[in-house]
């Protein structure tokens, strides 16, 4: 079975942020950044999230997909 990231799951259920807030209790802030793929939650916030989209934990796809980049020295070039 393929997984979906949290921000197509949400599109899908026509949930919008404020509402994944409220529904996980997680500070929006994180969500905003679990949206945009800069950061993977905790195992307990993959849980409630997983519940507010009606979804098992597994079924999500969770981690970073933006690439990280080096903000100070010299990076890859």
């Amino acid at each position: 079975m393929s997984t979906k990231t949290v921000t197509t799951l949400c599109h899908e259920k026509q949930l919008s942020l404020k509402q994944l807030v409220e529904k996980t209790g997680v500070d929006e802030h994180r969500i905003v950044a679990i949206l945009m793929g800069r950061w993977t939650p905790s195992p307990s916030d993959r849980d409630k999230i997983a519940e507010a989209l009606g979804v098992e934990r597994d079924d999500i796809t969770w981690g970073h997909q933006t690439p990280i980049q080096h903000i100070y020295g010299i990076g890859p070039g």
